[in-house]
């Protein structure tokens, strides 16, 4: 059968960085707050005039390298976002276009947090289908630009990035020892849209509006939702979370990722953390984890791999692969 295998990925995050201690200096915080209740130590946040467009293509074109093809190997680009450079046209296409890609397609997704547990399930079936051979899978975010920087409750959680992978088409067996994708969770329910979402958007308010969130009613839904969607994987595959060699989460708060691997009965040194350092970058937060634990050796050829996310809708998913 085909699978859907990563072959490169690629990550950026910009330049700037604001340390906890950067924020206290202008809401009513302090770096030990943020941290007990958090674990963010740090964000990176876009400079003046860099978009989720530049963000973007610099975290494509590393996962081109990394994949040892070009642009032109590519036949699809997906991106996830929810801080598009434009209302319209989609933010892919621009990537596209810098790129220097005239063929194929490119198109945005949109699912929050949960916005690359998305794209790349929507890649994959593509892939299963034959309608793609290669595809470029971006997620890349710049929500320094949709936070209310007054309210201390979300400015200290966010922060700007981009990750990308290359997915590509191989003949596998069909066992659970085939790389590549072995199963894709998504799920979504709307009823709790208050509980985290933008206050703004060209049908309603024709502003962009601010990011607004109900921390406590989001940690309370957070762990429950995750544990369903990986717990079907796991049951689809008739693997185990003993099976797995690293947890990749959606990284948004640190307590959420601990109490998710605890009651997933996940070992603690299989999670990459890197929510410290990079806060939660929404759709970016999942393909720059995995990246940096790439890079830094941790993932070998044959792990297996779970990532999953939720984000405002709500929306949650898991993707269990083998690297």
């Amino acid at each position: 059968m085909i699978r859907s295998v990563i072959s490169g990925c690629g990550s950026y995050t910009p330049e700037k960085i604001v340390t906890n201690d950067d924020l206290a200096k202008i809401v009513d915080t302090t770096d030990e707050w943020i941290v007990q209740r958090t674990g963010i130590k740090q964000r990176h946040i876009a400079a003046e005039g860099e978009t989720t467009a530049d963000l973007g293509e610099k975290a494509a074109r590393a996962a081109l390298k990394s994949a040892g093809i070009t642009v032109d190997d590519i036949d699809l680009i997906i991106l996830a976002t929810s801080t598009p450079n434009n209302t319209f046209p989609a933010t892919s296409v621009e990537i596209q276009h810098r790129l220097g890609m005239k063929h194929g397609a490119a198109f945005d997704t949109q699912a929050v947090c949960s916005g690359f547990v998305f794209a790349l399930t929507t890649a994959d079936q593509y892939i299963k289908t034959g309608f793609a051979k290669r595809i470029l899978v971006i997620g890349a975010e710049t929500f320094s630009r949709i936070l209310d920087w007054e309210d201390r409750t979300t400015c200290v959680l966010f922060g700007d990035g981009a990750g990308a992978v290359v997915l590509e088409a191989r003949e596998g067996d069909g066992t659970t020892d085939d790389q590549g994708i072995l199963t894709c969770k998504i799920r979504s329910d709307g009823s709790h849209k208050d509980k985290l979402y933008v206050d703004g958007g060209p049908s309603t308010t024709q502003t962009t509006g601010h990011l607004r969130m109900q921390g406590k009613e989001v940690f309370r839904h957070a762990v429950g939702m995750i544990a369903d969607v990986i717990e079907a994987a796991f049951e689809e595959t008739n693997l185990t979370p003993d099976d797995l060699n690293w947890f990749i989460p959606h990284q948004a708060n640190k307590r959420i990722i601990d109490a998710s691997a605890k009651k997933l009965k996940i070992a603690p040194e299989k999670v990459v953390i890197t929510v410290d350092h990079h806060g939660n970058t929404s759709a970016a937060s999942i393909p720059l984890a995995l990246c940096e634990a790439v890079e830094k050796g941790q993932i070998k050829k044959g792990d297996l791999l779970m990532l999953e996310a939720m984000g405002g809708g709500f929306t949650w998913g898991a993707v269990l692969l083998r690297w």
